[in-house]
């Protein structure tokens, strides 16, 4: 029998980790090398904004980072600690809001890989944002984004669906969009996530909004920050020696941003 609740993937860090913790390795690889290629300061301190689960704050930790980072989800925030902890690193994850912080003693580097960036539903916000990591980065240094762009040529993704497995746990997920509105530039996803244990099947159903952005709306939004410049670009296989131009039909883009 399946039991259905109407929730959010964040209040459920354990099954969120397991279903967004497959390019964990290669992100991993990638941000260490983007440090050494594109930052012009010794990166020691990084910062995640919206760090949700801490799934590479951990793995950076252990490589001798001084990490850090918030969430607005306090189940999230508590998850991320206790992995911390576990590892013997300092629980330095806050409750906090990506649109507007302070990180004491700044940082040499931030990230945010997997769109999060895109649940800032304003204009405002978004530059609260951008301004935020601008004012706590050390001169040189960088901040790692990954994002979706929308397509002005060809047909965008409407769906997606993958699995992941551990032991006898095994979550499924499947993601559409509703559609966009336009006046708002946010975008509706329906999100099933089907959890299954020898004993149960859970069925997760979400609803999420992520603010769209055509290349020339993030070009738009990035003369409102003008201490953070584009270094470089990549797509989502992580690939170091392979940089991209933004075209017409480019979607998942990291943009390798770098503050003055």
């Amino acid at each position: 029998m399946t039991e259905t609740v109407e929730a959010s993937i964040y209040d459920y860090p354990q099954y969120y980790e397991l279903l967004f913790g497959s390019d964990v390795a290669a992100e991993n690889r990638f941000l260490k090398k983007c440090f050494q290629k594109h930052a012009c300061c010794e990166v020691r301190r990084i910062f995640e904004p919206a760090c949700g689960t801490g799934r590479l704050l951990v793995k950076l930790g252990r490589a001798g980072f001084d990490v850090a980072g918030n969430d607005l989800n306090a189940k999230a925030v508590e998850y991320c600690n206790r992995r911390l902890k576990r590892a013997g690193l300092p629980e330095s994850v806050v409750v906090g809001d990506m649109a507007d912080f302070q990180v004491d003693g700044g940082f040499d580097a931030a990230f945010n890989t997997i769109n999060s960036f895109r649940h800032l539903a304003t204009e405002r916000q978004a530059v609260g944002h951008l301004r935020s990591i601008a004012g706590g980065l050390t001169a040189g240094g960088l901040y790692v984004l990954g994002i979706h762009l929308e397509p002005t040529d060809g047909q965008p993704i409407q769906e997606e669906s993958w699995s992941s497995r551990r032991g006898n746990l095994v979550v499924n997920s499947y993601m559409w969009s509703k559609g966009i509105d336009r006046a708002t530039r946010l975008e509706h996803l329906g999100m099933n996530i089907d959890v299954y244990t020898p004993a149960r099947h859970l069925r997760i159903v979400d609803h999420m909004e992520y603010r769209t952005y055509r290349w020339s709306q993030f070009q738009s939004l990035l003369k409102k920050v003008p201490e953070l410049e584009i270094a470089e670009t990549y797509d989502f296989s992580y690939r170091i020696q392979c940089p991209i131009q933004i075209t017409s039909r480019a979607e998942d883009v990291v943009f390798v941003l770098r503050r003055k």
